[in-house]
Formats: structure tokens, sequence, C-alpha cells
């Protein structure tokens, strides 16, 4: 009997084995796992030559692509194609991802003809677009309702539909800039129903006003390097949340634009830059919630202090560049001006410090005018300042009075090169760190203008008319902190940054 089940037992094993896994469903794995299936899953389906990090991303980016890869899987939510050679999308590809939430098309060679507008409709639930540096003329006819980020950079942009961007509620950021857009592409409804859309970049186009119906709940709007003369009336009186405006380097004079253009409605406005623009004077009605005011490089004369009246927050106030001469900052104008921070003059023609400056000047830049006197009471008003640049201007040390700096407690920079000095100024004040007076005429440097300067780190006297026997003995006893002088230069206390807006 012992045998007949020694047997049986054989037998049995014989023809599992022999019928494999099917005669036995569920069971091989767990009585024998070396005959069963892996457990690992099946390994997911990716496109030759991309990477699929995740179950939900392809990234088929800078491998020279020329055809749409094959192989997407249908579930995923982030494709990134970008930097490869593709000149088309075609639609059952396309149309057939309806999953996408990122598609990524940047620096390609994709055509409106190459970018079927049907495709897009099967795409419900796509949120950021990439089709920045293409060849597109116009833009897709249709997006989807879902759309957050729209980037049509760096295209050739003629014409936007009013379903581009209209009817998109959770549409925040659209970049359009460097194409070849002008207001007869921009149609009045082109953000139709798209009220949550926060930054525009419109710059590098080919506008010649300042688009209207632009969305109310702009907080930044890019308009830089068109073409812009006027901004019409009411054209910003919606925008009443636009925190940030750019429009230098266009072509704005003081007729286009009115007392009403900036002081309608914008009760947010911090940043607004001006520059590089045929202006005549400061514009008028200019809000008073303004932090940055750049008007360098316009044609602006005078300077009145009734352009500035009750804008006491703002920090930076930029006008080198301009046409302003000996009349051109009366004593008092920019004295509404309770908290600036910063003022920059270089590159105008200015023969004297403006008088009576805002008490809290920290940094004053006034290089490359024709300054040649700096009398006692030049400086008084600014006690704060903590850097001075007078480069390239006409002083010469007759002409700098003994007293010039001695209010000013708190100066760490100051910057006298390129002058006519031929001596150092008397009454530098103790706390300087940086003292830059190359280019000057100097004959002789005694220990006694020096002297307290124990924080002075760097003293440039390069290309002056200095010889070892004209320095007095002592004159570096003192200067215990110093070390960079002569002929190297570097900026110990540079001049604030710009805020980053």
């Amino acid at each position: 009997k012992a045998e007949l089940g020694l047997v049986m037992q054989l037998s049995l094993l014989l023809l599992l084995l022999w019928l494999g896994p099917q005669a036995t469903p569920g069971m091989e794995d767990a009585a024998f796992p070396h005959l069963g299936e892996s457990s690992q899953p099946p390994p997911r389906a990716c496109p030759p030559r991309c990477s699929c990090p995740r179950a939900d991303t392809v990234d088929c980016d800078g491998l020279d692509l020329r055809v749409f890869p094959d192989n997407i899987t249908r579930t995923a939510q982030h494709l990134s194609l970008q930097n490869n050679q593709l000149q088309e999308l075609p639609y059952n590809e396309l149309s057939r991802l309806s999953s996408l939430q990122t598609l990524n098309l940047h620096n390609n060679l994709i055509s409106s003809e190459g970018l079927p507008d049907e495709a897009f409709e099967s795409l419900t639930q796509l949120q950021h677009i990439y089709v920045a540096h293409n060849k597109l003329s116009v833009a897709p006819q249709f997006l989807p309702h879902s759309l957050r980020v729209a980037d049509l950079a760096a295209n050739q942009v003629m014409e936007i539909f009013p379903l581009t961007f209209g009817e998109k509620p959770a549409l925040r950021s659209v970049y359009l800039h460097n194409n070849q857009l002008s207001n007869a592409g921009l149609p009045p409804d082109a953000f139709h129903g798209s009220e949550a859309v926060v930054t525009l970049s419109l710059s590098s186009n080919q506008f010649s006003y300042l688009p209207p119906s632009l969305p109310p709940s702009l907080e930044r709007l890019h308009l830089q390097n068109n073409l812009i003369s006027k901004v019409p009336q009411g054209a910003l009186s919606r925008q009443t949340q636009l925190r940030e405006l750019y429009l230098q380097h266009n072509q704005l004079t003081d007729n286009g634009l009115d007392a009403t253009t900036f002081s309608s409605k914008l009760h947010s406005l911090e940043y607004l830059d001006l520059s590089h623009n045929q202006l005549a004077t400061v514009p008028a009605g200019l809000p008073r919630t303004l932090a940055v005011l750049h008007l360098g490089r316009n044609c602006i004369r005078r300077v009145e202090a009734a352009r500035l009246r009750g804008m006491r927050g703002l920090l930076y106030l930029l006008l080198q560049h301009n046409q302003l001469g000996s009349s051109g900052l009366p004593a008092g104008a920019l004295r509404p001006l309770w908290g600036l921070h910063t003022l920059h003059l270089y590159g105008n023609g200015l023969e004297r410090v403006p008088m009576a400056l805002p008490r809290r000047l920290h940094a004053l830049v006034l290089p490359h005018n024709r300054v040649a006197v700096l009398g006692a009471r030049d400086l008084a008003s600014t006690p704060g300042l903590a850097e001075l640049n007078l480069a390239y201007n006409l002083l010469t040390s007759a002409r700098v009075h003994r007293r010039a700096f001695r209010r000013l407690h708190s100066l760490r920079s100051l910057n006298l090169a390129g002058n006519q000095l031929t001596r150092l100024p008397a009454g530098l004040p103790t706390g300087l760190c940086a003292l830059q007076l190359q280019r000057n005429q100097l004959r002789a440097l005694e220990p006694e203008p020096l002297a307290g300067l124990d924080q002075l780190r760097e003293l440039s006297l390069a290309h002056n008319r200095l010889r070892v026997g004209d320095i007095g003995p002592g004159t570096w006893h003192e200067l215990q902190a110093l070390q960079v002088r002569g002929r190297l230069v570097r900026h110990a206390v540079p001049s604030p940054p710009l805020p980053a807006l």
C-alpha cells in the first residue's frame, strides 16, 4: 500500500507538470512559485529613445525627432517634445491623448498648418501648452477651456482669435512676445470670459497703441519694444489690480498720454517703466502707489514738483540720459518724494547737485554731468546718504568746499573719478569704505585728509600724476582696513539693485 501511494503521488505530480499552469489557475504561484509568472507588473510602454520616469510622464526632449512618436500611453498627463525637428502634429495621435495636462512643444519647426485645431477638442484637461520658438503664423483658433498657461512667444503670429484665449476661466498667464502682432490682429474680445489672467506679455510686437479690452485681472503687463505712440483714454481704466507696467522702447510723446492715463484706476501700480521713449515732461497723474518710476532715455528738460506730489512711497526714480540742464531740477522739485531711496541722474547736463533733495535719500548717482562746484550746503539735506557718485564731472579741488561732506556721517562709497582734482578732498566722512579717485590730476598724497578713515577698504588712485616721492610719510598708517589700492578697483558698496518685480 505504501508503494502504491507513492506511485499515485508521483503520477499526479507528473500530470500537473505536463498540463502546466492552466490546469490549476491561481494555484501555481502558491504551490510552485518557480513555475508561475513573475509577481512584477509588466513594463510600461514608452516610445523609443524617450524616457518615462513616471507612469503619467513621457519625456522626448532633444532627440532630433522629425516624426511624432508612437506608442505614447493614452494615460499620459505630461508630454514634452521640446528641442526637436517636428513640423506637424498628427491629429489622430494627439487627439487620443485625452488625459494630457501639459504639452511642451518648445523649439520645433511647427507651422500653423501643422497644428490642427481639431486635436485640441479632445484635450479637455490640458492646463499648460508651450509652443514658443516655432513657426506659427496664426494662433490656434481654439484652445481648451481648462487652460492655465499658454506660451506662444517667438513665433510669427499675426492673428489671435476670440476663442484662442477667450472663455478660459482658469487662464493665468499668456506669453505672446516676439511675434508680429498688430492692433488689428488682437480682437476686442480676445480675453472675454477669461477673468483670471494676471500676466500678459505682448512685448516685441507691432502695436501702435495700447490695446483696449485687456483682462481686468492683470497684475503684470509687458508692452515694451513696440511702436506705441498713444495710450487711448480709458485703456487702463479696468486694470485696478495692475502692479507692473512695462512701456519702454516705444514712441510715446507727451501728446500720447493725458492726465487720466495712469491716475484713473491704477490704484495698485508699483512699477512703471517709460524709458526709451520721447517724453519731454514727467507724465501727469502718476499713481501715488508707485515704488519704481523709470524715465531714463527720454527728452525731459525740466521736472516739476507738481507732477510728483503725493508720491511719498516712491523708492527709485531714474532720470538718466535726459536733457536736464542747469534749471532742469529746481530747488525742492523732488521734495515731495519723502521716501526716495535712489536717484539716478547720470548723463544729463546738470551744473550743480540739485538742492533740497529728499532727506531719506540713500544713493545719489550723478556721473557724466557738468557739475563744477560742490558747496558747503549742497548735500546738507541728505544726511542719510550712503553712496555718492559724482564721477566724470568738472570738479576741481578749488571748487570743492572743505565742508562739503561734513554732514554725510552715513556715507560709505564716494566716487569722484574722472574729474580734475589735484589733491584729496578735505573732511572726508570717517565711515567711508570705498573712495574712487582714479583719472584725476592728483600730484600729492598727504596723511591729513586720510586721517580717521580706519574703515576704508578700497582706495583707487590709478591714472593720476602721483610718483613714489609724492606720497607723504605716514599716509597709510591709519588705513588699517585697506585691502585694494592703486590700480585695483572694485566696488565695495554698489548701488542697491532695483527690486525684482
